[in-house]
């Protein structure tokens, strides 16, 4: 009979431990982050709509511009406390187990907003191109916060566990 236990590959690792939730829990930052993430996803689906307006139209150069600065300063706001909710509940500032490749492709997305405002500031794009740029780093947000969204579904299974597979109670009659 084969051993019906999972094997590592298939073994499921809770996102967090007991201790990690707890703290998690406790934190203020958890709160913070729970705050910017939707306040950063606003700015941005308002700024694209500003930027694609710009592209299609060659209408609301400064408005498109002013909501990618927006929406960059609150990605850094977003990173920053992130780092500062990873060292409260992981113990490292970045690249806890959990996170690591939300955190490499953050640096990505990072890249690309920074990118954006030393070209804006060195005038070294034209309206069209910083626009352009403007699209590549939210486009990486897009993947970014998908990830950062499953990690939410992730950790709301890991609480709730898998109900709907087990069975029912028996009923007594």
């Amino acid at each position: 009979m084969r051993n019906k236990e999972a094997s590592p590959a298939t073994r499921h690792t809770p996102l967090y431990t007991p201790e990690e939730r707890r703290r998690r829990d406790d934190s203020p930052w958890t709160l913070v982050q729970g705050v910017l993430a939707p306040v950063q996803f606003i700015a941005f689906a308002i700024s694209l709509a500003l930027v694609l307006r710009y592209l299609w139209s060659g209408e609301g150069l400064t408005a498109a511009t002013w909501s990618v600065v927006i929406k960059t300063l609150l990605l850094y706001a977003i990173m920053v406390t992130g780092s500062i909710w990873e060292k409260a509940v992981f113990g490292v500032w970045l690249f806890a187990r959990p996170f690591f490749w939300e955190d490499v492709f953050s640096f990505a997305v990072l890249a690309l907003h920074t990118a954006y405002l030393v070209a804006l500031a060195t005038g070294s794009l034209g309206p069209d191109g910083l626009m352009w740029l403007a699209l590549a780093a939210y486009f990486t947000y897009v993947i970014n916060a998908g990830q950062f969204l499953l990690k939410l579904r992730a950790a709301r299974l890991d609480v709730t566990g898998p109900v709907a597979c087990e069975p029912a109670p028996a009923v007594q009659a």
